[in-house]
């Protein structure tokens, strides 16, 4: 009976730990250094917040990316807007019920005005937003993707045939 009680403790821990290990927080330096590392990588950068419903409904789109280039130099991340402060009471659950499999992050920068004129000066702030960087080539899109849009973009930047 002993061992049976250890187990289930044990495995709820390791479940806890698995999920809080899929999100972390991640700084706008930390974020450009990881495009620096992967220079035949494409990054599909996804702002989004667990209140923010076109964000939430586009995040499948952001799912079926990452599983349709399981096997392919492009790497999809979530990129949570949400305070914080919000880390655990919020997003870990979020993503938790909607078993989300990409990277997710939640920013961790003092001032989310500045980390947002950092990524794009154009962006206003709006969410969903995405940043896509390839080599030296980034685009921004301060809106809402569907698949389609959002497959056919990845697929044009991948091979080459997206010009901003």
């Amino acid at each position: 009976m002993f061992v049976k009680k250890y187990l289930v403790i044990l495995f709820l821990l390791t479940l806890t730990f698995s999920v809080n290990a899929q999100v972390k927080l991640i700084s706008l330096n930390e974020l450009q250094q990881r495009f620096t590392k992967g220079k035949d990588t494409t990054y599909v950068v996804n702002f989004w917040a667990t209140w923010c419903g076109p964000c939430v409904k586009e995040l499948p789109h952001f799912e079926n990316l990452k599983t349709e280039y399981f096997k392919k130099p492009v790497k999809v991340i979530l990129l949570s807007m949400d305070f914080k402060s919000k880390l655990n009471s919020a997003v870990i659950p979020f993503v938790k019920k909607h078993k989300l499999k990409s990277e997710v992050y939640v920013i961790n920068e003092p001032n989310q005005q500045t980390f947002i004129s950092n990524v794009d000066k154009k962006w206003s702030g709006a969410l969903p937003s995405t940043l896509i960087v390839k080599n030296n080539m980034r685009s921004f899109f301060e809106k809402e993707f569907t698949n389609i849009e959002l497959e056919d973009l990845v697929k044009n930047i991948v091979h080459g045939d997206y010009k901003p």
